[in-house]
């Protein structure tokens, strides 16, 4: 029942209010991102950092549509801080040992929120201690212009009439021109309401078994997609390692629980947060959370997001921007700019298509106007050649 309601006009983005709510949720996450950026400093704790993204983005989304007491709202995807090799998902307990960043640290932020079931997430990396007097060079700055690059290309390709596949293989070329590799099998989801993981995906650097398995789909017009870019300067490859998962999301499994803890980690997960992504982090009592989520996971309740690591040694950076497909072309809601001229690459893309494909504009109206400029510029040039003439 609830995914008809998804797949309905209404909660599309062809409706204006959904597209208001949807950019209200953007607004919120960039925001809150932001202040995280600005309180990444030498021996800044992420555990601390990871408390101050989800208090802020609990105090902004409870701000809005005060006077609608149904309408659900909040954390759509925990802020997770993963430091170099550690690819994604790390979003610390106040039980877990701490790790303090510090200058040269490549540091990726993630997080999320919804209003009435309509989602935004993002993602950013930076360099701590990065400036055009102290820019990075080597395997950092490399990953860090590949993953760039590749969301630039993504925001190309993710559009209405492609195949999925088209921005898989797209991002593939790119990542490969900065001597880097995108994280196999890393998804990115189309949104819908209440739904952060849809069942249209783009898969990110597939092995043989992910071809067989994950389905072609056409991109579509009206639909929402939260593309996740995660490159690595190394192989490629997630591991896990000892560190424990704190992040997870209820799916629609049905189990009578035995423990009573179980439970109530159940029960208190349904009322905070829905189907949305949550940590362990938010809830009451964290220790029998902690008993709680064991028996939810091995009977498959609750879908971990386990902690991932590259290789030591290496660097992963990623960009993660949610995007709109409307008919005048698509609309990139989140994301923070990229400081290139802190990152110095001895690498270069030679690719003739890839170089077409960055340099095309992203949207209609922005290639209506580069073409507007295009033709100023050469009826200035016109008139000048025949002023001189005169």
């Amino acid at each position: 029942m609830a995914e008809k309601e998804t797949d309905s006009v209404s909660d599309t983005v062809a409706t204006d209010l959904v597209v208001t709510k949807y950019k209200m949720a953007a607004e919120m996450v960039n925001k809150v991102l932001s202040e995280i950026v600005q309180k990444c400093e030498p021996d800044a704790s992420v555990f601390e950092l990871c408390l101050f993204g989800d208090k802020r983005l609990t105090e902004e989304t409870s701000s809005v549509y005060k006077k609608e007491k149904t309408m659900k709202k909040g954390i759509a995807f925990p802020t997770c801080i993963s430091v170099n090799n550690c690819i994604c998902h790390y979003s610390p307990l106040r039980s877990d040992p701490d790790i303090k960043i510090k200058d040269g640290d490549l540091i990726k932020i993630d997080l999320g929120a919804h209003i009435d079931g309509y989602i935004a997430v993002v993602a950013h990396s930076l360099v701590l201690g990065a400036s055009k007097t102290n820019p990075v060079t080597g395997k950092k700055a490399d990953v860090m212009w590949a993953a760039h690059q590749c969301a630039e290309a993504a925001i190309r390709t993710v559009k209405p009439g492609n195949e999925n596949y088209l921005v898989t293989d797209t991002i593939q070329k790119v990542s490969e021109e900065y001597g880097c590799k995108p994280i196999e099998g890393m998804l990115s989801h189309q949104l819908k309401r209440n739904v952060i993981d849809g069942d249209k995906a783009i898969i990110q650097n597939p092995n043989e078994v992910h071809r067989r398995e994950h389905e072609k789909a056409n991109i579509e017009v009206h639909e929402v997609y939260a593309v996740d870019i995660l490159i690595s300067s190394g192989e490629g490859k997630g591991r896990e390692q000892d560190t424990r998962c704190t992040v997870y999301k209820k799916k629609d499994s049905v189990y009578n629980l035995k423990m009573k803890a179980s439970r109530q980690f159940y029960s208190e997960i349904e009322r905070k947060c829905g189907a949305m992504p949550f940590s362990i982090r938010s809830l009451e009592d964290e220790k029998k959370a902690r008993m709680g989520v064991v028996e939810c996971v091995k009977h498959n309740l609750i879908d971990p997001f386990n902690v991932l690591y590259e290789r030591d040694g290496e660097f992963v950076a990623q960009f993660k921007f949610t995007i709109l497909l409307m008919p005048n072309g698509p609309m990139r809601i989140t994301g923070l700019p990229f400081d290139a001229d802190v990152f110095k690459t001895e690498r270069k893309i030679e690719n003739a298509e890839i170089k077409e494909l960055l340099s095309s504009a992203v949207s209609r109206k922005a290639a209506k106007k580069k073409k507007k400029k295009a033709e100023k510029a050469a009826e200035s040039a016109v008139a000048g050649g025949e002023s001189a003439e005169n």
